[in-house]
């Protein structure tokens, strides 16, 4: 009934807390001029558009698209405009520069003749700097660009009449800016859900068939874990959330996630129902045994995902809110759903058994027992090596806050995006924004100058194209005011400052191309320029280097300059969200230590469940150093999913592992063995599930989830062979140190029954 509230977000997302100082000179900037990221551009680099028809097709493309009721402004070859002095009083008349269709190739030699050589305005904005590709700028209105009207537009009428010219034409057409990159985006990310909830429940029951060998056992826990799904998506729809790139990862994770749930239930059903044959006794323990350390390993999963609750961070926040409700929900169905249903069905066969003395499953928990027992050192050994690479490894990583990085490589939006930074130098708006301090302020020749020398600035760093301001349209003006002559490209000087501007002021609200870069009071001003996608490091050099430069020019007690804009809210947003991953990954060690202190009263073992958990996250992190995969917004997820998963079979072993030294009246080895040849294969089971599991991510189109499904899946994998060779290596290191009855106290929650004729009681009683 909820699912009815889903909707799919709009919006980029901002990484960022509202109050943050960037969020807020952003905001303040949109109050002046509005939404930046309204710019759609379409471009072709082919010399056959210039012959007649396929230049008045390009046209009539421009024509037919600046009629929609979603478009404000098209800025096509067609529909360029050239300023001409007025002959009747002071001032410019625009003057279309094409004035009916093109009929013959000398026609459009002159046109092209004259736009490439006398209208040095419209480089970098109509043509690029080498003159060889030529593009139309569709500008969306405002109040559209974050609304589902912008999806229609761009589905239902941009992309069919692009591909109409281009079957016309044969003429190759690439497509970008950023509304148009959102909304595709977005399309993938909606595509991929179904995709990833295929694909996980495929991989996950094939590999659960495997171990079990009963089409019963699958089928009970596909069902279990599908309601799970079902119930994630409720939850968004409940919350009133939009399903962003993070809380789509949510469905998926819910069946990697409620998978081996499934298996710790149903292996210890199967060992019950071997040992001794009674359905309602077995069913019992189930609940009475599992139940509470599976009761654990969801509430320390959900500790991970809900540390971020607490970052400031609205999209974390989302994630944590509907990640950590949906585990808890997916552990009730779970411990509901299984038991019922067995309950009402005949008790298991031998052959459904059969798994449990599988020969190379014995094997396996041999192979590890041989290790525990004969090669500590060598497990130290390995241990610490691998340490000891990893935090050389972890020194080489780096910060990625590139906007386009996790996109799909092989998009054919990508490709655009790539052809636009080759011949435009990017798509990503950066804004500077100027405060005068007075009214009027920004049409001053001194401010004007200042601007164009921060301009002429921006234009020598490689990663900026052509940046667009009120300075432009001031040159413009003055190659006007003389006649249309290019050599006059340029700001005026003192002397002719009074008439060339009062000119540029009286045709500036003839033309609607640059006003709104000046606000209606004449005291801010913006320049405009969009940059290439720019590593990290490399776009804090050039923010700094701009930053000094604008100081410069712009003193402070004169003006206020502002640097914003998309590309610096994203960069500023991933570097915020780094910091945020150590404060969740912190809480995360804190809360499931709390946990452990709660459950087993003893110090020590807190220091020694933690130990097997913390090192396979410093293995990643050096991986990711040594394999050049960046910090960004999809891996910093990694660690916290990863321990807060990982741990669950630390709790598993120990809470064994204390049921056995209750058992064996505190001998260690004994109980460290017995524990480690039950969890054992329950362990690997869980673990091999949850590593295919997330590799499944490893499908997507999107790298950043690539890299969270592989490095997620190395992660587990480490934790596995961490928790059962590091953690009983050390537990019998350290024996008389940790294992004896006045550090090992009496744990807040009793995991198992006092002894066995109670429960034998109890099931007789039911």
């Amino acid at each position: 009934m909820q699912w009815k509230h889903m909707r799919f977000t709009y919006t980029e997302a901002n990484m960022l807390p509202d109050d943050h100082e960037i969020n807020q000179e952003y905001n303040e900037f949109l109050d002046k001029f509005g939404e930046e990221g309204n710019l759609i551009v379409y471009g072709v680099k082919d010399s056959l558009l210039f012959t007649p028809s396929h230049f008045n097709a390009w046209n009539k493309l421009s024509m037919e698209l600046g009629t929609a009721p979603e478009v404000d402004l098209t800025l096509s070859v067609g529909d360029l405009q050239k300023l001409e002095k007025r002959k009747d009083s002071v001032g410019f008349v625009m003057v279309p520069l094409v004035q009916d269709s093109i009929l013959n190739k000398k026609q459009l030699d002159k046109l092209q003749y004259e736009l490439f050589e006398k209208l040095p305005f419209y480089s970098g904005l109509v043509y690029s700097p080498d003159k060889k590709s030529v593009r139309t700028a569709v500008y969306l209105k405002k109040d559209i660009v974050n609304t589902p009207a912008r999806k229609i537009f761009i589905e239902e009428v941009l992309i069919p009449k692009i591909a109409a010219f281009e079957k016309e034409t044969g003429i190759k057409v690439y497509t970008s800016g950023m509304p148009y990159i959102r909304t595709l985006n977005s399309q993938n990310i909606i595509d991929e859900i179904g995709m990833f909830i295929g694909a996980a429940l495929l991989v996950t029951s094939l590999i659960f068939f495997f171990f079990f060998r009963s089409y019963r056992a699958t089928f009970i826990s596909m069902i279990t874990v599908i309601v799970g799904v079902l119930w994630a998506f409720g939850i968004l729809g409940l919350l009133k959330y939009e399903i962003t790139v993070l809380t789509a990862l949510i469905p998926p994770l819910i069946i990697v996630i409620g998978i081996p749930n499934c298996i710790f239930l149903i292996n210890k059903y199967q060992q019950e129902i071997q040992l001794h044959g009674n359905q309602a006794k077995s069913l019992q323990r189930v609940i009475a045994k599992v139940g509470n350390a599976t009761l654990m390993t969801n509430v320390t999963t959900a500790s991970g995902f809900a540390t971020f609750i607490l970052t400031n961070s609205q999209l974390l926040k989302e994630f944590g809110v509907v990640a950590s409700i949906c585990i808890i929900a997916i552990f009730l169905l779970c411990l509901l759903i299984i038991p019922i249903i067995y309950s009402f069905m005949p008790v298991p066969k031998n052959k459904h058994l059969k798994h449990l003395n599988k020969r190379w499953i014995n094997s396996f928990v041999d192979w590890m027992e041989k290790m525990v027992r004969n090669n500590r050192i060598a497990i130290y050994i390995v241990s610490i090596g691998l340490l000891c690479l990893s935090i050389i490894g972890i020194y080489t990583i780096k910060i990625s806050g590139s906007l386009i990085e996790d996109m799909p490589k092989k998009a054919e939006f990508f490709k655009s995006i790539r052809f636009f930074e080759k011949e435009y130098k990017g798509i990503m708006p950066l804004e500077i924004l100027i405060d005068t301090k007075r009214k009027k302020g920004v049409m001053k020749l001194a401010t004007l100058k200042r601007m164009d020398e921060l301009q002429t600035y921006i234009e020598e760093i490689p990663e900026f194209s052509k940046p667009l301001s009120i300075v432009d349209l001031v040159k413009f003006s003055k190659q006007a005011y003389y006649n249309g002559n290019p050599e006059y490209y340029q700001l005026p000087n003192s002397q002719e400052r009074t008439f060339i501007l009062s000119y540029a002021k009286s045709s500036a609200s003839d033309t609607n191309l640059l006003t709104s870069y000046v606000d209606s009071t004449g005291q801010y001003a913006r320049i405009t320029a969009f940059m290439a996608d720019t590593e990290t490091d490399r776009f804090d050099r050039i923010e700094e280097d701009l930053k000094a430069k604008a100081l410069k020019l712009f003193p402070e007690d004169r003006y206020n300059v502002t640097l914003t804009g998309k590309a610096l809210v994203f960069q500023k947003g991933t570097k915020y969200l780094v910091n945020n991953l150590i404060i969740s990954l912190s809480l995360a060690i804190l809360l499931i230590a709390l946990f452990m202190a709660w459950m087993f009263r003893s110090f020590k073992m807190i220091i020694v469940s933690l130990l097997p958990n913390l090192l396979p996250l410093i293995i990643t992190a050096g991986l990711m150093g040594f394999l050049g995969v960046p910090i960004k917004p999809s891996t910093i997820l990694v660690f916290s999913i990863a321990f807060g998963i990982s741990v669950d079979d630390t709790i598993h072993f120990l809470a064994k592992y204390r049921q056995e030294l209750i058992a064996n009246d505190w001998k260690i080895k004994k109980s460290v063995y017995a524990a480690l040849r039950e969890t054992g294969v329950s362990m690997f089971y869980t673990s091999i599930v949850l590593f295919f599991g997330f590799s499944v991510f490893t499908i997507s189109s999107f790298g950043g989830t690539v890299a969270l499904g592989a490095l997620v899946s190395v992660t587990l994998v480490f934790a596995m062979l961490a928790n059962l060779l590091l953690l009983p290596s050390l537990l019998l290191s350290l024996e008389k140190s940790i294992a004896n009855k006045k550090t090992f106290k009496k744990p807040a929650l009793r995991i198992l029954p006092e002894s066995m004729e109670d429960e034998d009681n109890i099931s007789e009683e039911k």
